[in-house]
């Protein structure tokens, strides 16, 4: 006697499903292939949290569809937990993670090699290898590219010199060997961009972990911080926390306080602000501001932002029909520019693909996202959101998500610090299958 569920079409449990938080039953299903063939080639460019993700739960949902993989890096380091390393409190290969499983797993083929054209008429990926990939839908998680040409002085060549240490990696132990070699009593200068960039609190749990590195090795160094803006993510949460641990160790100045660069002397390591004021550092870090990844462009998917409008309940390129991205490159605010959103953004594009090869229409889309960011190493705040479409547009759900309470005693901050690794260790796992 059959099972109820295997009665259902695939559609069906799909729709009844819904989104992201119900694809991990999906894997249950049985193929759809007839007489050996695929149910569809699906190739995706960048095998970071969105297309790793993408991969892996596309093969979830349909095992019959062929899914590829197209990412340079061998190894790919996470900018979650980079600061950490910066801290003192993580090395790198803790943040490092392959496509092991992918391959042997899932059964996803993942080429090394760059993306480096696509042709959306053709529906076809040029690789750094001369080969091309014909696809049936294509997804895209490009990740960000920095505005070279934003800051005056400051670009790639540069920040070889001042580093922005924003895509992890060869930028992060450059910047951490800067702060080793420092002389006690020096001056961190961290710039920090306007809206919209890569992880909203990135820079300041970056002032947090230097500002305990420097407690602990260098007790008379100080962080400045110099801001595009006047407000930022959990801003009352990371000052008092910063008050708390480090006391005046680290200054915040503002856009209204003529905190925003304009101009960036990486030779002598000065900085110059709006109003002329100039600043010299002992160790730079200049975070430019950024746009999506350039194989967007090369797509033809972003507009004239730098970055790339999305089909809200799909994730669909709302300029290029068969293309699909994923990630910081998107314009889906009011969720934020985060690992976890594109973690979560790719299971919604892998159930909508797989119902369009299947010609029928995507189920209905939601989204979560949460965020911890370590203040010291026995500190935690968090922020967290849930959002689904509502009238044509991505908006949160009210009520649904929160922040860590402004008051809480450090037995609750230090709970968060915790929360903090296992969120880091679960969303490893399922997004490349890192064991921890």
């Amino acid at each position: 006697m059959s099972q109820p569920w295997n009665r259902l079409s695939r559609r069906q449990l799909l729709k009844g499903l819904g989104g992201a938080s119900a694809l991990p039953l999906l894997g249950a299903m049985p193929s759809l292939a007839i007489g050996g063939q695929h149910a569809g080639h699906v190739v995706v460019v960048g095998g970071g949290f969105g297309g790793a993700t993408a991969a892996k739960y596309l093969k979830r949902a349909n095992p019959a569809i062929k899914v590829t993989l197209v990412e340079p890096a061998e190894v790919f380091y996470t900018c979650p937990f980079s600061n950490l390393f910066l801290g003192g409190l993580r090395d790198m290969r803790s943040i490092a993670h392959n496509y092991d499983e992918l391959r042997q797993r899932y059964d996803v083929d993942v080429i090394h090699a760059l993306a480096e054209d696509i042709d959306a008429d053709t529906h076809k990926v040029r690789l750094s290898t001369g080969d091309t990939l014909h696809y049936d839908r294509l997804v895209l998680s490009p990740g960000v590219d920095m505005r070279w040409d934003a800051l005056d002085g400051y670009d790639e060549a540069t920040a070889e010199k001042a580093p922005h240490a924003w895509k992890a990696g060869h930028q992060t132990t450059l910047l951490k060997q800067q702060l080793e070699a420092m002389e006690d009593g020096g001056t961190f200068i961290m710039v920090a961009p306007d809206n919209p960039y890569r992880c909203p609190p990135g820079p300041y749990e970056r002032a947090g972990m230097v500002a305990h590195y420097f407690k602990e090795h260098k007790p008379s160094s100080k962080v400045l911080i110099l801001d595009a803006k006047d407000n930022f993510s959990k801003q009352g949460l990371f000052t008092a926390g910063w008050q708390h641990l480090y006391g005046d160790r680290i200054e915040w100045v503002g856009l209204s306080n003529d905190g925003r660069v304009t101009r960036v002397d990486a030779d002598n390591l000065e900085v110059e602000t709006e109003f002329g004021t100039r600043h010299r550092a002992d160790v730079l870090n200049v975070i430019p501001p950024q746009k999506a990844g350039w194989i967007a462009d090369r797509a033809g998917v972003t507009d004239s932002s730098g970055w790339v409008p999305v089909k809200p309940d799909t994730f669909e390129s709302q300029q290029v029909n068969d293309i699909y991205v994923v990630g910081d490159a998107t314009v889906a605010a009011p969720m934020p520019k985060s690992g976890f959103c594109a973690n979560a953004q790719a299971k919604v594009v892998a159930a909508a693909i797989a119902s369009s090869l299947e010609q029928q229409p995507a189920p209905t889309a939601y989204w979560a996202n949460t965020c911890y960011s370590l203040v010291g190493p026995n500190y935690g705040i968090s922020v967290a959101g849930v959002y689904r479409v509502t009238d044509g547009a991505i908006a949160e759900v009210a009520g649904a998500g929160g922040i860590s309470p402004a008051d809480a005693p450090d037995t609750v901050r230090a709970l968060e610090a915790e929360y903090a690794v296992g969120w880091y260790n679960a969303i490893c796992q399922d997004t490349w299958g890192t064991q921890v």
